[in-house]
């Protein structure tokens, strides 16, 4: 069990947009340390969702789906006795947009028969417009946190 904190990395901003949060999402696109091709990947994704949404700031829209994709409750497992309960936990600011970030890349990857570009550009697009498959997992993460409320009392 860790008993330090764990030490932040200093993420510099991306070039193109000046952003952490983009330079953070870029990094995890990342396949085999080949930063270009996920640089160009995002940038092209983004200049697919300016043409598609006629929207002069991509920030933006992708700021609101990272913070509509965000989730705000999760569940951790706690070991009481000989029972593992699973407690709903508040998610802290950065722990949601690196779940948020995480959940719209893993479910790019999984759609089918596009560009890695466009699929990036569509699971952005929908978690913008309150739909898809991020926003569907965050419900399922609220829900499974409503649900198991009854055991909050075990949070420390």
């Amino acid at each position: 069990m860790r008993r330090r904190k764990a030490q932040e990395k200093n993420i510099l901003a991306d070039p193109k947009y000046n952003s952490k949060i983009v330079a953070k999402f870029i990094n995890m696109v990342m396949l085999d340390g080949k930063k270009a091709i996920s640089e160009k990947m995002v940038y092209d994704a983004f200049e697919i969702i300016q043409k598609n949404l006629n929207e002069q700031d991509v920030l933006k829209v992708f700021y609101k789906a990272l913070d509509n994709a965000r989730p705000r409750l999760e569940v951790k497992p706690r070991r009481v006795g000989g029972a593992t309960y699973q407690v709903p936990v508040e998610v802290r600011q950065e722990r949601g947009t690196s779940i948020a970030l995480r959940w719209i890349r893993d479910f790019a990857h999984h759609r089918k028969g596009k560009a890695m570009e466009e699929k990036l550009a569509d699971e952005i697009i929908s978690a913008y417009k309150g739909e898809g498959s991020a926003i569907k997992k965050r419900d399922d993460t609220h829900k499974m946190a409503e649900s198991n409320k009854a055991f909050a009392h075990f949070r420390w």
